[in-house]
Formats: C-alpha cells, structure tokens, sequence
C-alpha cells in the first residue's frame, strides 16, 4: 500500500513539476519571441517620452543603487549582530521571525506602507520614496543571506583568530566574512535581481516619468511603472515599446541569477 501511495505522490509532483514548466517556457517564449522584435538601438539612445528606454533604465537602476545603499549595510550588521553577537537570545529570535514575515509580505504592502510616510505628508510622489520602499524589500533578505552564511562558518576559524590575541571585530571582518564571502555575495545578487524587477511598490511611491531627471525629489523614471503603464494603451506601438522593456528587464534578470549559481558552483 506504501508503495502504491508513494508511486502516486511520485507522478502526481512530477506531473505538477511538468505543468509549472511548460506555463514557464510559454511566458518566456511569448515574451522572447514579441519582446525581441521590438527591441533596436533607438530605444537605448531615446527617452520615453520620444518611444524610447533610456531614461526608464537609467532610472531604474538608481533607484535599485540607492536601495541596494539602504539595505545591504543595515542588513549585513543586522545578520552580523544576530550571529556573532546575540548568543540567540529572545530579541535575536524576534529579530530572525520578523525578518521571514517581511521577507514574504506583499510587495503592495511595502508601498503603501512608504506611501503613508514619505509620499502623503509632502503631498506628491517622489523618487526617495521609491528608492527607500526597494531598499525596506531587501532588507530582510540581506539580513537572513547574511545570518546563515556566516552561521556555516566552522567555529574553529573564530577560535583560531581569538587564540592570536585579534579583537572581535577584527575575526569577524577579516576572517569570518572573508569565509563566507561567497555566499554573501550571492545572496546580495538575488536580493538585486528580486528589487529590479518590482513594479507595486513604485506605483504609490515613484510613480514614473517620461523625460529624463536626476532629481529624486519629483516623480523618478522607472522601467518597470512604464511596462505595467504600456502595456494597456491602444497603441499598438506603445505596447511593443513595454514589450521591448519586459524582454529587457527579464534577461537581466536572469543575467543576474545565472552569475549568482555560477559562483556558488566556482566555490564549491
């Protein structure tokens, strides 16, 4: 009877691995085959507001930069006090359950929430806000990344620097970090590549432009807002330009987390 069940369960999730693979290679094949033929060089050398790119990935990129600035100090000295210094303590534990409930809160949830803080009480959207609801997204991801990447460092390699007599900051930066660098930084390349590609927080914080600016203080630029706001016009060459953008944004997306794999691959 066990085996029966088992054969069962067996073909039942390679049935649902099958099903969830071919809707994959459906989005990325629809995608490919009407993204790529919209994509030339105009759109990289012309703003939005001339059927272009430039500015939306500009934009888009420094808002991911200004997050990445935000969250990957705080989460790395976050992970850093939960495992070196906390000893696991009941705040340490908080610490950990808070960040696996932000890691999977909505997106939308993040938005409104800077929304109500940054962009109502001045009254319009700006480009801080945007920057700041990405950065508060990867913040937990940085802080877990972190935490269990050094938690595999054997603890031979801190005994090893405290028996020399070096501080505990000095193991921690030069020894413990260096160990579990690799991991670290994979983790950091798929905290970038969850942000990039994130439209909800943007619409209530950002917003988009269509000219292009460095001013973060008004309304910011942002590929991902214009891909979700061109993608319902009626004209049908408004619609390759998101296309275009989509197909732009999936493949370095992509780019990012083959890099991630392949170094985890390198180390080991």
């Amino acid at each position: 009877m066990r085996l029966i069940i088992n054969k069962i369960i067996l073909i039942l999730s390679t049935l649902a691995a099958i099903l969830g693979l071919v809707f994959l290679f459906w989005i990325l094949i629809t995608l490919t085959i009407k993204g790529f033929a919209s994509v030339n060089l105009y759109i990289f050398t012309h703003d939005l507001i001339d059927n272009g790119l430039r500015n939306l990935l500009i934009g888009q990129f420094i808002l991911a930069f200004i997050a990445v600035l935000i969250g990957v100090p705080l989460g790395m000295i976050a992970g850093i006090y939960l495992q070196e210094y906390s000893f696991n303590n009941k705040f340490a534990t908080f610490i950990r359950n808070l960040s696996d409930v932000m890691m999977s809160a909505p997106s939308i949830v993040i938005g409104t929430f800077v929304y109500a803080i940054m962009v109502n009480p001045i009254g319009h959207l700006n480009g801080w806000a945007g920057a700041i609801a990405l950065g508060i997204m990867m913040l937990p991801i940085v802080v877990r990344t972190t935490d269990d990447m050094l938690g595999l460092v054997p603890k031979e390699l801190r005994e090893a620097g405290v028996a020399i007599g070096a501080p505990k900051y000095k193991v921690i930066f030069n020894i413990i970090i260096k160990a579990a660098k690799v991991g670290i930084m994979t983790g950091l390349l798929l905290a970038f590549a969850r942000i990039i590609g994130e439209t909800a927080p943007l619409l209530f914080t950002s917003g988009n432009s269509q000219y292009f600016t460095l001013n973060l203080n008004h309304e910011f630029p942002s590929l991902t807002v214009a891909i979700y706001n061109l993608a319902t016009m009626p004209d049908k060459h408004l619609v390759d330009i998101a296309w275009a953008g989509a197909f732009v944004l999936t493949l370095f997306v992509l780019i990012i987390n083959l890099l991630g794999r392949y170094i985890v691959k390198e180390k080991k």
